[in-house]
Order: C-alpha cells, then structure tokens, then sequence
C-alpha cells in the first residue's frame, strides 16, 4: 500500500466518525423545549388581502389577550392550559388553525401541537 492511500483512508475514516458523533449533537440542538424549528406545516392559512378583515373581526369579537414570558413566533410551542383557541370564521378561508392572541398579537395555532404557524400582527 502507497503511504498516499493509507493517509487517504485515514482521513475518510476521520471524516465518518466526526459523521457519527455529530449527528446525534446536531439532533439534539435542533430539540430545544418551547422552540421549533422554522419549519412548519403549509397548510390553508388566511390570505394577505384577508387579514386587515380578520384583525377587525378579532378586535370585534374582544377575544382576550394572554401573556406568556416566551416570545411570540412561528414555531414556538404555546402552554397545554390557560389559553383558549378559537376557529377562523369560513369567510376567511378553509382552515384547520385556530386563533388566539398572545402578548398582544393575533396567532394562528395549530391546535393538536399548539404550535405557533403564523403571526398575525
């Protein structure tokens, strides 16, 4: 065997255990309690031109307000109690979210995971 070959394999086999020790490392960054990562299903959201109509529906229908001490983003996690979630009206659009306002702002939930899909405000 060359000396450039057995220095070739030992990189590689280098390379594959950095592989394999990070990957688990990564997951585990990836996991952190009450954050999601940005990914989010797609699903039927309300449309652009929709949303100054729904904002004046929720300012209407005096839904209260809650406050969490997280941020409010996509992807976060809201709490399993002490938030009430409503349904989108048909006339915004078909959905399967429902809607509550935290902090202030109107939030699209996805209500089996309560898992922020959209910001409203």
């Amino acid at each position: 065997m060359s000396k450039e070959f057995c220095m070739r394999n030992r990189i590689l086999a280098l390379a594959a255990l950095a592989a394999a020790i990070g990957s688990p490392l990564a997951a585990q960054a990836q996991s952190t309690v009450g954050r999601a990562p940005a990914v989010v299903d797609s699903g039927p959201t309300i449309a652009v031109e929709q949303r100054p109509a729904f904002r004046d529906y929720v300012v209407e229908q005096r839904v209260p307000a809650f406050r969490i001490p997280d941020r409010v983003v996509v992807g976060a996690t809201l709490p399993e109690s002490g938030i009430t979630y409503y349904d989108v009206p048909q006339r915004f659009g078909a959905t399967t979210y429902r809607y509550t306002v935290v902090n202030g702002e109107t939030v699209l939930v996805e209500p089996r995971s309560r898992r922020i899909v959209e910001v409203l405000d």
